[in-house]
C-alpha cells in the first residue's frame, strides 16, 4: 500500500499538484494516523465489547489557501476504515438536533446517545474549518469530544486558528477552557506555514465580477466554484440565534448563492456575520439593478458586502452592471456608493490577502 507521501510525489510528478514543502512536511502525520487506524482491531469477547483506544489525531491549522483541505482530501480519500469529513458547523447542529431528539424522548442525558451514536458509525471524523463561535457550541463541546475519544473516535480537523484562540473572547469562555486541553491531548497540533497562498493564485488576473443578463453568467460562476471547492459541494446550514441560515453549495470553505439567496430573504447583520465566519471565498449569483422597488433587498446586501468586506471574504459575482451603477435612484443611493467602492476594492488581485484568518 502506498503512503500518502507516495501519492502525493506521485500527484505533483503528473502536475496535479505543485510541491509545497509546507505540505509535504506534514504528510507524515497523516500516515502515522492512517497505519495506526488500519492496524487490526482487538476481537469482540462474549461478555463486553473491546475498548479501542483512539489514534492521536492531528490539529492542522494555518492560513487561508495553503491546501489544508486538499491534504485532508487526500488523506480521507485513502483511508480503509468507517471515517465521516464534514464541516464543523454542520456536525454541531446535527448533535444539537440529536440532543432535542433525545430529550423529547425523555433522556436525562441528551448528550450521550448523540455520541454514542456518533462513535458507533466512525472511527475516525475529519472536521473542515473547526471554529467556536456559538456559546451553546462551546458549552458541550468539551464533554461531547471527552467521549468520543472514550470510545475511541479519532479526530483530524483544520483550522485557521491556534486552539488556543478557539472561542476567543466568548462568554463565560473560562469553562471552555478544558475542551482546549483536550484537544492538546488528543491530537498533535501541527501549524502549516506556506508562502503560497493557492486559492488567491487561482483567481489571480482572472475576472471575479461578471457585468452580464441574469442567468447568462452561471455557467462561469460553476466553472470557479467547482474550482476553487473541488465540487461535490452540499448546502451549509448555520444556526443563528435558534433560527436556520443556509448556504445552498459550500465545500472546502467555498460557498455559492444566488441574491436572492441572501439578500431576498429576512436576513439581518447577525446572519451575514455567520456566513462571513463561515466563508473565505463567497459565489454570489445574480445581482439585480437596485432602487425603491427592492429597497430591502438592497440594504440586506448592503449589510452583506460590508461583513464579507470586514472579514476579508474573497467575492466572485455576476450583476446587471458595474458597481457604481447597481444603484441609480430612490432612497439609499448615497449610502450605497460605499458599498459600491467596497466592490470594486474587493475585485483587485491582491484583496483579502494574507488577512489572517
Amino acid at each position: 500500500m502506498k503512503t500518502l507521501e507516495q501519492i502525493y510525489s506521485d500527484l505533483v510528478t503528473q502536475g496535479k499538484l505543485s510541491h509545497d514543502p509546507a505540505q509535504e512536511a506534514v504528510l507524515p502525520e497523516f500516515d502515522r494516523i492512517r497505519a495506526a487506524l488500519n492496524a487490526p482491531v482487538p476481537k469482540r469477547s462474549w461478555f463486553k465489547k473491546p475498548k479501542i483506544e483512539p489514534v492521536k489525531g492531528l490539529y492542522l491549522w494555518g492560513g487561508v489557501g495553503r491546501g489544508k483541505s486538499m491534504l485532508m482530501d487526500l488523506f480521507v480519500d485513502h483511508l480503509d476504515v468507517p471515517a465521516r469529513r464534514v464541516h464543523f458547523h454542520a456536525f454541531m447542529q446535527e448533535i444539537h438536533a440529536g440532543m432535542h431528539a433525545a430529550r423529547q424522548d425523555g433522556v436525562e442525558d441528551a448528550l450521550a446517545p448523540v455520541a454514542a451514536k456518533v462513535a458507533e458509525d466512525v472511527r475516525l471524523l475529519a472536521f473542515d474549518e473547526m471554529q467556536i463561535t456559538d456559546i451553546t457550541d462551546a458549552m458541550i463541546v468539551g464533554r461531547l469530544f471527552e467521549m468520543l475519544f472514550d470510545a475511541g473516535v479519532t479526530v483530524v480537523t483544520t483550522s485557521n486558528r491556534v486552539p488556543d484562540d478557539l472561542y476567543k473572547n466568548g462568554l463565560n469562555r473560562q469553562l471552555f477552557l478544558p475542551f482546549i486541553d483536550i484537544l492538546k491531548d488528543q491530537m498533535v497540533v501541527w501549524e502549516m506555514v506556506s508562502p503560497t497562498d493557492y486559492r488567491q493564485n487561482r483567481l489571480s488576473g482572472k475576472q471575479v465580477y461578471f457585468v452580464q443578463a441574469r442567468g447568462e453568467a452561471s455557467a462561469q460562476m460553476r466553472q470557479i466554484f467547482e474550482d476553487l471547492s473541488g465540487g461535490n459541494a452540499r448546502p451549509l446550514m448555520l444556526t443563528v440565534k435558534g433560527r436556520e441560515v443556509e448556504i445552498p453549495a459550500y465545500r472546502n470553505g467555498v460557498g455559492r448563492a444566488s441574491f436572492f439567496d441572501l439578500c431576498g430573504k429576512m436576513l439581518g447583520p447577525a446572519d451575514y456575520l455567520a456566513i462571513a465566519e463561515a466563508l473565505k471565498v463567497l459565489v454570489l449569483e445574480d445581482i439585480p439593478n437596485l432602487s425603491r422597488n427592492n429597497f430591502n433587498e438592497a440594504k440586506r446586501f448592503v449589510t452583506l458586502i460590508d461583513a464579507l468586506y470586514e472579514a476579508k471574504v474573497r467575492l466572485i459575482c455576476s450583476a446587471a452592471a458595474q458597481p457604481e451603477m447597481l444603484y441609480l435612484e430612490g432612497e439609499g443611493t448615497f449610502e450605497f456608493e460605499r458599498t459600491a467602492s467596497r466592490l470594486r476594492e474587493m475585485q483587485d488581485a491582491d484583496w483579502g490577502r494574507d488577512s489572517g484568518q
